[in-house]
């Protein structure tokens, strides 16, 4: 059998799971934060060149698994990933990810990679960049509610983003602070363990939201939530799933990456579906306000949108050229004669 040497156009560069870790510690954990808020502040003040469309989705009892598209017009991506709240019980991911960039002209791939670690990463990002335009000024301190595999993420993106000091943290799992406290050791914040989300709100400034339980859950009521803070609900990303309680949405300024979908998978589903919301592109390009008083209560309803996705792809992209952090897959037909795909297949096998 003759073994056919693929051509260039036939490599997609692949970024695994082991090559984004390393390129992770190559550029450093919070300087890459910071340049993904910057790639996803750049795509999102270039919104309306983008297609956009609520992400596809195939829920099922235990989970859900989802398509995310998007393209600015000369370069098209996408993500698949899943949300699936048991799996951390049998030794596995609540999420995992993977993505790819290709060109609009020719439609043929330029990057295959992990999106797990990536996700974390742009999420953390987002809710960072978003931190930055509505927190309170001089917001110092942050109250983790939730520490599960994103919390470490939020942590450090808050600080190296928005110059958060001091993380508050609760879970209904004391093993998952422990967890989170141990790892967020040494890395610049001043952390304290809590035993109720009450007390870990005491004197935050910013309130992160981030569960699983696929389910109406009420994990901030009412009277815990004062004036003048900004609430990161990131933990309600499908139908049926919610953290807040619907007074607090009542009470708060909200803010959304896109409506078609929020209102679909976020925490405004308990909302009227004509209940107003403010785009956070409208906030980067000035075209809409962010925080006008002290005593306003700013909500993220943050739900994940595909541009984000896209921003990261592209930004791994632009890295991996200096440090060669990827593989060159073998993914692509690219036949001699564009028209002759079944004699490439039958050269195969001679020899």
């Amino acid at each position: 059998m003759t073994t056919l040497t693929p051509s260039d156009k036939a490599l997609v560069p692949f970024v695994s799971v082991d090559h984004m870790m390393q390129l992770i510690h190559h550029i450093g954990i919070e300087e890459m934060l910071r340049g993904l808020a910057n790639y996803i502040e750049t795509d999102f003040k270039r919104w309306q060149l983008f297609d956009k469309t609520p992400r596809v989705a195939s829920h099922s009892a235990e989970g859900v698994i989802e398509l995310m598209p998007t393209s600015d017009g000369e370069v098209y991506g996408f993500k698949y990933v899943n949300g699936h709240p048991k799996n951390t019980a049998e030794g596995l991911q609540t999420v995992t990810a993977f993505g790819l960039l290709a060109d609009v002209a020719s439609g043929y791939p330029v990057l295959l990679s992990e999106m797990t670690m990536l996700t974390a990463m742009r999420t953390a990002a987002t809710s960072a960049l978003v931190a930055r335009l509505l927190a309170p000024k001089g917001a110092t301190t942050m109250a983790m509610i939730g520490n599960g595999a994103q919390s470490e993420f939020q942590s450090l993106a808050m600080k190296a983003i928005c110059g958060v000091q001091e993380i508050r943290l609760y879970d209904i799992d004391a093993q998952a602070t422990e967890k989170c406290a141990a790892n967020l050791s040494g890395l610049g914040l001043t952390v304290t363990p809590c035993t109720t989300a009450e007390d870990a709100m005491m004197g935050a400034q910013i309130i992160t939201t981030c569960t699983a339980d696929k389910q109406y859950a009420t994990i901030l009521t009412d009277n815990m939530v004062g004036a003048g803070v900004h609430i990161n609900a990131i933990g309600g990303d499908c139908p049926g799933k919610t953290e807040l309680a619907p007074a607090i949405l009542h009470r708060s300024d909200i803010f959304v990456e896109y409506p078609e979908q929020t209102r679909i998978e976020g925490e405004i589903q308990q909302l009227d579906d004509d209940h107003s919301v403010t785009e956070i592109w409208q906030v980067l390009t000035g075209q809409a306000a962010g925080r006008v008083s002290d005593k306003q209560i700013t909500l993220f309803d943050s739900v994940g949108f595909a541009i984000e996705d896209f921003s990261a792809l592209r930004y791994v992209r632009d890295q991996i050229e200096t440090t060669r952090l990827f593989h060159p897959l073998d993914l692509l037909a690219d036949p001699d004669d564009p028209r002759d795909l079944f004699g490439m297949l039958q050269r195969s096998t001679q020899g």
